[in-house]
C-alpha cells in the first residue's frame, strides 16, 4: 500500500502532461471568434483522424487524472 501512496504522485505528474498536450494538439475551425462567440453553428464537424485520436486520449486522461486524485485521498485517509 505504501508503495501505491509513493507512486500515484508521478503518475499523476505524467497523467497532467499527457492531458495538457492532448488538449493542446486539438485543433477547432472556429479559431479566436469562437472563443467570443463568433463561430459558425450551421457546419456540423465530425472528428477524424488523429483530432479523434486525442479527442479520445483526452478524455481517457481525464478520467484516469480523476480517479488517481481519488485514490490519493482514499489512501491517505
Amino acid at each position: 500500500m505504501e508503495f501505491l501512496v509513493s507512486i500515484l504522485p508521478w503518475a499523476q505528474i505524467v497523467l497532467s502532461i499527457i492531458l495538457i498536450a492532448s488538449i493542446l494538439l486539438q485543433q477547432t475551425g472556429a479559431g479566436v471568434g469562437g472563443a467570443f462567440g463568433g463561430g459558425d453553428d450551421s457546419i456540423h464537424y465530425t472528428r477524424r483522424g488523429m483530432e479523434k485520436v486525442l479527442f479520445y486520449l483526452s478524455i481517457i486522461t481525464a478520467i484516469l487524472f480523476a480517479l488517481s486524485a481519488f485514490a490519493v485521498i482514499i489512501l491517505r485517509a
